[in-house]
C-alpha cells in the first residue's frame, strides 16, 4: 500500500472521538469499504461495510494496531494493521459475492455458527459415550440377563481398564483401536496374568458387539446404540490360546477322601457348608453360594445356572439331597433370603469367603488345593465308577447345550442324579480313610455302610 495512501486512513483514525463510523478506504476492488469506529475503551475498532438488496450491513474486522509494519497482510497479536485489514476485506468480499444468491456474508456466517455449535453439541455428546461407559452398560446388561459373569467383568474392567488405563477409559469408546487393546492384553501378559488378559478381550469384544448388534437386535438394550460403534476393536485381536489350557491337575479320590475326613467332623456352620458343597456334586461354587431358602426342599435344592447361551438367562437346576446334605443343612439357621450366609441370610457369602474357609480347614494337607477342584474331582470319581457322561452332565449342569437336550429330552433326570450322589457319599466314607474317628462321629458320616446313608 503506498504511503500516500494509507496516511489520509491514518488520519482519519486519529481524528476519532466518538461512537461514529469513519470510512477509510471506500470502492474497494472486490466492493464494500473499510470503516473505523472508536469504542468507549478507547481501542479502535475495524470493519468491512458491505450491502446486499440494498441494505447495509457491517462485519467487524478486529482492534486497529497502530504498530503493526505498513505492508503486513496478516494481523499481530495486538490486532490488524491497515494493509492487514485490506486484505481481509477482500476475503470477506469473496465470500458476499460468492453467496450472492443465498444471503451473501450474513447466511454463510450463520451457517458457519450452526455448524460449529452442531460440532460442539457432538463433541460434548461423544465426550459422554467413552469406553468406560460402554463397558459399564455391558456389565448392567449382563447383570439384568441373570449372568454371574457380570461380576467378574466388572473387576477386570475396573482393575485393568479404568485405573491402568484412565485416559483411555475416559475417550470415545468409538476411537478405542486395536493397538490400544494389544496394549492392555500385553501388559497383563507380561505381568503373568495371561487368563486375565484373554478374559479381558472377550468382554471388551463381548461389549463392542452388543454396539454393533443392538441395529439388528432388539433384545440388546438401547443405550448401546448411543456409542456409534461401527467396528469392534478387539475382534481386530487374537486371543492367546496357551492361557486357555484347562488345569489337567487331577483331584484324585483319595484328595476327595482326605478332603472329607478334614471338614467331616469340623463343627460349625463353615464345614457345615463346604460339606453341603460337597455332597451335592462340587456345583459351580458362585452359583452354590447364591442359594435361597425359597429353593431349599424336603428332597432338593434348586440353584440357577447362569452359564450357557447369552440372552436366555438364568436356568433351574435341581440338585436331590442325600442325608448327610440333608443333615448340613439343618446345621444352618434358617432366616433372611440366602441360605449360605453369615448375616443371617441378609445376602449370600462371597466365593472368595467360602474358599477362604476351605483352605484354612485344609491347609498343606493337600498339595495344590483349590476349592474349586473339588467340582472336576467329583466328576473324574464319578466317571471311574461307571456314571455315565449324560448323567455327570445333568447332575453338574454342564454339555446340556446341545438340540436334543434343548429342545427333545424332557427327562428331570432327578433319580439318576441321586444315584450319584448316592455312590459320591459312600465314596467319600471309606473305612481305611477315617481310621480316627469316634463312634458317634462314624455314625455321622455313614461308617457303618452304604445302607445308612
Amino acid at each position: 500500500m503506498a504511503r500516500d495512501q494509507v496516511s489520509p486512513a491514518s488520519a482519519a483514525i486519529k481524528s476519532l472521538d466518538g461512537g461514529g463510523f469513519v470510512t477509510l478506504h471506500s470502492r474497494l476492488d472486490r466492493g464494500g469499504a473499510l470503516q473505523a469506529r472508536k469504542l468507549g475503551n478507547g481501542a479502535v475498532q475495524l470493519y468491512w461495510r458491505y450491502s446486499l438488496g440494498g441494505k447495509t450491513s457491517r462485519e467487524p474486522i478486529g482492534v486497529y494496531d497502530s504498530s503493526a509494519p505498513p505492508k503486513k497482510l496478516q494481523p499481530t497479536p495486538r490486532g490488524y494493521g491497515l494493509a492487514a485489514a485490506l486484505e481481509k476485506c477482500r476475503e470477506l468480499a469473496d465470500v458476499h459475492a460468492a453467496r450472492a444468491d443465498t444471503g451473501g456474508l450474513r447466511e454463510a456466517k450463520a451457517e458457519k455458527r450452526k455448524a460449529f455449535f452442531a460440532q460442539k453439541v457432538a463433541e460434548a455428546a461423544k465426550s459422554e459415550r467413552t469406553l468406560q461407559k460402554l463397558l459399564d452398560a455391558y456389565v448392567a446388561h449382563l447383570k439384568t440377563q441373570g449372568r454371574r459373569s457380570h461380576v467378574d467383568a466388572d473387576q477386570i474392567f475396573k482393575r485393568h481398564v479404568t485405573e491402568a488405563w484412565a485416559g483411555t477409559a475416559d475417550a470415545p469408546a468409538v476411537d478405542l483401536t486395536p493397538d490400544q487393546v494389544l496394549d492392555m492384553l500385553r501388559r497383563l501378559i507380561e505381568a503373568g496374568k495371561g487368563r486375565t488378559a484373554n478374559k479381558l478381550r472377550s468382554y471388551i469384544r463381548a461389549a463392542y458387539q452388543c454396539a454393533l448388534d443392538v441395529r439388528t437386535t432388539a433384545s440388546i438394550p438401547v443405550v448401546f446404540k448411543s456409542f456409534g460403534v461401527v467396528f469392534n476393536p478387539a475382534a481386530q485381536t487374537r486371543r492367546s490360546p496357551q492361557f486357555d489350557r484347562a488345569d489337567k491337575r487331577t483331584f484324585s479320590k483319595a484328595d476327595l477322601q482326605a478332603y472329607w475326613q478334614l471338614i467331616a467332623e469340623r463343627p460349625g456352620p463353615e464345614a457345615a457348608m463346604l460339606r453341603l458343597h460337597l455332597l451335592t456334586g462340587g456345583q459351580r461354587i458362585e452359583q452354590f453360594v447364591r442359594l435361597k431358602w425359597t429353593d431349599v426342599g424336603d428332597e432338593a435344592i434348586t440353584i440357577f445356572d447362569g452359564k450357557g447361551r447369552p440372552g436366555q438367562g438364568p436356568r433351574p437346576h435341581q440338585i436331590p439331597l442325600v442325608k448327610l446334605a440333608r443333615a448340613d443343612l439343618a446345621v444352618l439357621t434358617r432366616e433372611g433370603e440366602f441360605s449360605i450366609s453369615t448375616t443371617a441370610g441378609k445376602k449370600a457369602i462371597s466365593v472368595r469367603t467360602l474358599a477362604g474357609w476351605a483352605h484354612a480347614i485344609v491347609g498343606d494337607a493337600i498339595e495344590g488345593f483349590q476349592l474349586k477342584r473339588i467340582r472336576s474331582g467329583v466328576e473324574t470319581l464319578l466317571a471311574a465308577r461307571g456314571v455315565s457322561r449324560e448323567v455327570r452332565g445333568h447332575l453338574q449342569s454342564h454339555g446340556l447345550t446341545g438340540v436334543q437336550a434343548r429342545h427333545y429330552d424332557g427327562h428331570d433326570y432327578m433319580s439318576e442324579k441321586r444315584s450319584a450322589l448316592d455312590i459320591l457319599s459312600r465314596e467319600l466314607q471309606i473305612r481305611t480313610v477315617l481310621p480316627m474317628l469316634t463312634p458317634d462321629v462314624a455314625d455321622r458320616t455313614c461308617y457303618e455302610g452304604p445302607a445308612a446313608c
